[in-house]
């Protein structure tokens, strides 16, 4: 007879997994300077945190995370989800377009706020930014009360909101896993689909985490529509690096705020 393993501990620990192996597989494409928005070199000499920092600190929010979701699974097991054969792909569809506008939603102000909020970014979100060329795992690379405020609460909003399952909640938070490593890849790869279908990709996130656009592009993990309709896109052009791979330019002024 098999082990069965409920959806709750799926839905807590496949997205951790999915991680670490979807940020593996980046590390690995990484040694190919033609796919880099900026040259290992760069990686080596403009962070200012170990990578054996970075693995720590996010393993710490991975813990975290865990232990929240399976209070909320907890919580929320007897309130009968639609689930299974029984949800049409249209119930499905709109639950995860609606956990995607709340997730982007909570991020947006939340991201937002704490750069424009001196103490914060100084005491807290400042810790992200200390990778200035971003990299596959670091992409959950925050102070923890960030971890907690923006990515856990966040996710459990969306979660809550869009009343899915937990079984639908594996592969939501699978996919936005994935989107958010990718994001964070400093990699621009031929044929991927997410800079295909998103304008919130690898070259637009990496412009924020480059001094000039440090009040711009807050949007993650999915949309633009936050820092269109607020102002604070940063439209850029990808061009090539004389040294091979690529490179995000801002194609207007900008205003260090």
């Amino acid at each position: 007879m098999g082990i069965s393993i409920s959806d709750e501990l799926l839905g807590t620990f496949v997205p951790i997994v999915v991680y670490w192996v979807y940020s593996g597989i980046y590390v690995l494409l990484g040694s190919f300077e033609n796919y880099r928005l900026h040259s290992k070199k760069d990686e080596y000499e403009k962070n200012l945190v170990s990578k054996g920092t970075v693995v720590k600190g996010v393993l710490l929010q991975q813990i975290v995370q865990a232990i929240v979701a399976i209070l909320l699974f907890t919580v929320t097991q007897d309130e009968g989800a639609v689930d299974g054969p029984r949800s049409s792909l249209f119930v499905l569809a709109r639950q995860f377009i609606t956990a995607m506008l709340v997730l982007d939603t909570w991020q947006y102000f939340m991201h937002r706020y704490m750069h424009h909020n001196k103490f914060l970014y100084k005491h807290i979100h400042s810790q992200h930014h200390r990778l200035v060329v971003p990299y596959a795992f670091g992409a959950l690379y925050n102070h923890p009360l960030e971890g907690l405020l923006l990515d856990t609460i966040g996710g459990a909003l969306s979660f809550l909101l869009s009343g899915m399952s937990p079984r639908a909640s594996i592969f939501f938070f699978s996919f936005a896993t994935i989107k958010t490593v990718d994001d964070h890849c400093g990699l621009w790869l031929p044929g991927n689909l997410f800079h295909t279908f998103f304008q919130n990709n690898t070259a637009y996130h990496d412009v924020h985490h480059q001094l000039y656009g440090n009040k711009y592009n807050f949007s993650q993990p999915f949309f633009i529509m936050w820092d269109r309709i607020l102002g604070t896109y940063m439209p850029y052009s990808l061009e090539k690096r004389a040294a091979g791979g690529f490179e995000a330019r801002p194609t207007r002024d900008y205003k260090d705020d």
